[in-house]
């Protein structure tokens, strides 16, 4: 059973229907239909290429689709700003983290309060974003360029969790970490959908992801090749053979 949210995380639901986007003459995302229920961990896999970061770009207002729906808590939101977006509840905590370095962690924290509901909030989320990276704490003051990779990629989840989210999307929340360092960013993700936070992950630990993950998606060419439940989906032996070389 969940816990309840802490200072009222939120809940969120997403509906993608038949969504097609374009990078000039080449099809990023062909026809890509998926939901995302509240409370969820939902895993989108696959390979260098295949349109994951294209597909959270889209979802995030930062890419228009050629055509498709995108409905968030009823909502059709194609078309809506990127900081609109935002404000609706989907935050989405970058591939390479995209920090400003040479910014404080406590500024680059104050950035992802910038909108009026999460800036009056702040304050409160603030203490439960240095509860959960006691180092935040620690290196308030620090430049966020100085900070391990681990650290930086803490300081980026914990930017998108004072901006409010509904739906946290991680794009590639582990690159470039060391193993223990990513076995720990992936703890606190389990933690925050323990919570009752909506997640929609895009990672290439195939193994990670899909053990973690209530249901998963297998995203091939900008198309969805495969669907089910993330246990499922880890026992399927043409995943196993194309993503985990078993």
């Amino acid at each position: 059973m969940r816990k309840s949210l802490p200072l009222t995380w939120g809940r969120g639901m997403l509906r993608v229907s038949d969504l097609t986007v374009y990078h000039g003459p080449l099809a990023a995302l062909r026809d890509v239909s998926f939901h995302v229920a509240e409370g969820e961990l939902v895993a989108f896999i696959g390979s260098n290429g295949a349109g994951k970061s294209t597909l959270l770009n889209t979802l995030s207002g930062l890419v228009s689709p050629r055509s498709g729906s995108i409905l968030f808590e009823g909502r059709e939101i194609v078309g809506t700003s990127p900081e609109k977006v935002c404000g609706l509840g989907i935050v989405q905590v970058p591939e390479g983290r995209k920090l400003f370095p040479k910014m404080t962690v406590m500024e680059n924290l104050e950035m992802g309060a910038y909108l009026g509901t999460a800036r009056r909030q702040f304050p409160r989320r603030l203490e439960v974003v240095f509860d959960k990276f006691p180092r935040l704490r620690e290196r308030r003051n620090q430049m966020a360029g100085t900070l391990s990779g681990g650290e930086q990629q803490m300081l980026a989840i914990a930017r998108a969790m004072v901006a409010l989210p509904k739906l946290l999307m991680l794009d590639e929340p582990s690159l470039g970490l060391s193993p223990l360092m990513a076995e720990e960013i992936y703890d606190v993700i389990r933690g925050l959908n323990r919570e009752g936070m909506t997640i929609l992950l895009v990672s290439q630990e195939v193994h990670v992801a899909l053990s973690m993950a209530d249901r998963g998606y297998v995203l091939e060419n900008g198309r969805i090749v495969r669907e089910g439940e993330g246990k499922t989906l880890l026992a399927d032996p043409g995943i196993r053979a194309s993503y985990l070389g078993i």
